[in-house]
């Protein structure tokens, strides 16, 4: 199988002005399968800085340097649900360029998963748990019975209070960027190097003119009840916290990693890649490979408090947005 290789830097920036419609093709690409795809520059909603990232190889790494800013419009924050202002960051991930199959799916926890071609971080998981205890293992999912909870837009992406905007799901602002509703499209890198796709991949994994579909995960909520009193929150296993659902080899397309082998635009002679699903886990939960420590940050109620990764510095989930519209 071919692994992802090295790719030319480039900068992705965007205008300034609200809803202005303007659009550019990146001018340069190199032979490298990552830098095949172009660019289209938007600008954002509500006035936001200009959107800037770099994606560059330096010796056996991918370098993707960015400051978070979306290059598509997004919900407004602060929004009920999501007390926090979207900021510019100076975010640095590393990832190899060759990236290794590990001996066994390596679990994120509370990893940033990966980054978008636009600079802005996947970052499943939340800082809500259950009775608030950070060592539990009951925390709450950011997307519920297809809500978006606690603020998320339309690209199923909220803020953090570090003003980080990070996505919980498939990125749909970024895929009309890349006018990739109808296509099997790049959306990112995950932080052990392999490639992530939107929803639509090939029914034949192994062969480029196979008809695209939308890619199913292989979980499914369990049967029963969880455990009760001092052992967890009770009630019927419905999706509202991660240990609701169980891997179910088989009965998906996608591995448990939410990803397969296969071939892509990007790699004609094929890759492992990771796939963005309506279903959970929506975006992968553990590694197919050995992620890179630059994308390790503070958990939960660790230094600054709770509302880290993927929290928006509230407890207590508020009525979610309505589902986001179908890619």
């Amino acid at each position: 199988m071919r692994h992802p290789s090295p790719s030319t830097s480039f900068p992705l920036a965007v205008g300034a002005a609200v809803f202005a419609a303007t659009a550019a093709i990146l001018s340069a690409h190199s032979d490298d399968p990552g830098d095949n795809s172009p660019g289209f520059f938007e600008p954002v909603a509500y006035g936001l800085p200009e959107s800037r990232v770099s994606i560059r190889p330096e010796g056996e790494k991918r370098v993707i340097e960015s400051n978070d800013i979306p290059n598509h419009e997004t919900g407004r924050f602060p929004n009920p649900g999501n007390p926090n202002s979207i900021r510019p960051q100076n975010f640095r991930y590393e990832v190899p360029l060759h990236p290794k199959e590990a001996p066994a799916p390596v679990p994120a926890g509370h990893m940033v998963f990966g980054i978008a071609v636009n600079g802005v971080k996947f970052d499943p998981a939340t800082a809500e748990f259950w009775r608030r205890d950070f060592s539990s293992i009951w925390n709450e999912e950011a997307i519920y019975k297809g809500r978006g909870q606690l603020g998320m837009d339309w690209s199923n992406a909220h803020v953090q209070p570090s003003g980080a905007y990070h996505y919980h799901g498939t990125p749909i602002g970024l895929i009309r960027q890349l006018h990739g509703e109808n296509s099997m499209v790049l959306v990112g890198w995950a932080a052990d190097g392999f490639p992530i796709y939107g929803p639509l991949a090939h029914k034949d994994a192994k062969d480029a003119t196979s008809a695209l579909v939308k890619m199913k995960s292989s979980y499914r909520l369990k049967s029963g009840n969880r455990p009760g009193g001092e052992s967890g929150p009770g009630g019927v296993y419905d999706g509202k916290y991660t240990p609701d659902y169980e891997y179910a080899a088989g009965s998906g397309d996608l591995d448990e990693c939410n990803g397969r082998f296969g071939v892509t635009p990007e790699f004609p002679e094929g890759t492992y890649y990771y796939v963005t699903t309506a279903e959970f886990p929506f975006l992968g939960r553990k590694f197919h490979g050995a992620p890179d420590f630059s994308f390790r940050e503070h958990p939960p109620g660790g230094p600054g408090g709770p509302g880290g990764p993927g929290g928006p510095g509230r407890f207590g989930p508020p009525p979610g947005f309505p589902p986001p519209p179908p890619i």
